[in-house]
């Protein structure tokens, strides 16, 4: 029987992935955003196993809510992304730092 903290650890499994991605890959602005949702992903693997396990839907309720933001997020992100490589012809974290002045 899968219990409530098979499930916990599967979240916390996917929100340390995350958080390594972050830390060990530095130069890739795809990469960054990408382990971001992840750890939203996780996130909402908790409030939904709360969720299921208590016996109250609140938790599937928020998680709509942290999707729709989620969303928001990515489709804001890739756009500056956009706006970014095509002035200056990359996505490398290291390049975006410099400012013009």
């Amino acid at each position: 029987m899968i219990g409530l903290a098979h499930y916990l650890m599967l979240a916390g499994l996917l929100f340390a992935i995350a958080v390594a991605g972050i830390f060990i890959n530095r130069r890739n602005v795809i990469l960054l955003l990408m382990c971001i949702e992840l750890m939203l992903l996780a996130v909402n693997f908790n409030f939904v196993a709360f969720s299921r396990f208590l016996g109250n839907l609140d938790g599937q309720v928020f998680v709509f809510f942290i999707l729709t933001v989620a969303a928001a997020e990515a489709a804001i992100g890739l756009a500056i992304l956009v706006v970014l490589f095509r002035q200056r012809r990359s996505i490398n974290v290291e390049e975006l730092d410099a400012m013009k002045g």
